[in-house]
């Protein structure tokens, strides 16, 4: 006996049952099939096998030598199967995939997932870091922590944090000009990604018109992280969100010269897709997070 390699995967499953359960009726009703499709597919098998699996007597069917060989083997088949998915399953279930933004991550989720484990010590946490925006039909991820409007469709969106800016820099390095007096004193130094358009708002709405920003180099670093290291290197000045780097302003390595702070109605938000929303992983992550910011859920 030889099955083709397009041999029918259903009419087995169909056949196991048959063979288990004595009985087309019960195999019927177990697989939520009619009589007739079970024993199309029985004879779509045995026509493939090339013989039949099935003694067929009034009110009483019994396999043949050939079903004899094949009821086991497909058993087993079956259970590897059952198996490999029961494994594939709870690996997914115990893993939660984090895609976040760099500075987020390293600014306040490494710092505090440690908790979230501890309340859920049977699950494993991947954190992706990244600047771009993950597509979750293409890309692994179970959350993600994304910064923008909340308008993202098919995505649940939960705002848990305010992005506020204003200009930072090293108190040694504004000590060295006699310190910041007025906002128009921070020009007299280096502006760090003179081009994000941060810099602008904040300048206008601290009174400074014309700030001259063309001035400076128009460099990128592509993360908050890059831009308040340079600074605390003493190079220069630069717009961040002052709720990240509060451990640097608390140990001296970041000054905030002026209480002023803008926002440009870009926020942090946690997403994940609404068809996901009842998983268990992502509700006990959603719930943790939202509480960490005292932020109530609908």
């Amino acid at each position: 006996m030889k099955l083709s390699k397009q041999f029918p995967l259903n009419a087995l499953r169909v056949f196991e049952a048959v063979a288990r359960l004595g009985s087309f009726t019960k195999a019927g009703e177990e697989l939520g099939m009619t009589q007739t499709a079970v024993s199309y597919q029985i004879k779509l098998l045995e026509e493939n096998v090339g013989e039949p699996l099935f003694l067929r007597r009034p009110r009483q069917i019994s396999l043949t030598e050939t079903g004899e060989r094949l009821a086991p083997k497909v058993a087993e088949a079956f259970d590897m199967l059952a198996e490999a998915m029961a494994s594939l399953r709870k690996t997914t279930e115990e893993t939660l995939t984090i895609h976040s933004t760099a500075t987020f991550a390293q600014q306040w989720l490494s710092r505090y997932i440690g908790s979230f484990q501890l309340k859920h010590p049977n699950m494993a946490v991947r954190l992706v870091t990244s600047s771009t925006v993950i597509d979750f039909q293409r890309e692994t991820a179970d959350v993600a922590i994304r910064w923008g409007r909340g308008n993202w469709p098919g995505l649940m969106a939960h705002r848990f944090m305010e992005l506020d800016f204003a200009p930072m820099l090293s108190p040694k390095l504004a000590a060295e000009i006699g310190g910041i007096n007025e906002p128009a004193d921070l020009l007299k130094l280096t502006i760090i990604s003179a081009g994000d358009h941060w810099w602008a708002q904040w300048f206008a709405a601290a009174g400074v018109e014309n700030p001259g920003l063309d001035k400076f180099p128009k460099n990128e670093f592509g993360t908050q992280i890059l831009d308040a290291s340079i600074a605390m290197a003493g190079q220069g000045v630069a717009i961040l969100n002052p709720g990240h780097f509060q451990e640097d302003v608390a140990s001296g390595r970041l000054y905030q010269p002026f209480p002023l702070t803008c926002n440009d109605g870009r926020d942090y938000w946690l997403v994940y897709p609404e068809n996901r929303r009842n998983v268990p992983k992502i509700k006990s992550f959603r719930n943790w997070l939202l509480e960490k910011f005292n932020v109530e859920q609908s």
